[in-house]
């Protein structure tokens, strides 16, 4: 699994992801977007650690990978998004899925 934050991010940077978004919803602009990208059991599991720990919006970013990769954006301010992540990657380092 691989994870990264941007914080601030740009408004090409947000119209990207706003593009390739499953939901149609906008999100306005926030504070800083989290990425992680793996196998979709992994970012099932990752939505549900992100969501229990702190307040942020998830959304699955489509695209075409041929390993099956999956992409999820994380938006929310920075101090949840940044706390999500570590979580996740806690989690995953645990094995406490």
């Amino acid at each position: 699994m691989d994870c990264r934050i941007i914080k601030s991010p740009g408004e090409n940077t947000l119209a990207i992801l706003n593009r390739r978004k499953g939901s149609k919803e906008e999100l306005g602009t926030p504070d800083a977007v989290g990425l992680v990208q793996g196998k979709l059991i992994e970012m099932i599991c990752a939505t549900d650690v992100a969501e229990k720990a702190v307040g942020v919006t998830i959304e699955d970013i489509r695209g075409s990978c041929p390993q099956n990769m999956i992409l999820l954006a994380i938006f929310g301010d920075t101090a949840s998004v940044t706390a999500a992540i570590e979580e996740i990657k806690r989690r995953e380092k645990n094995g406490q899925w």
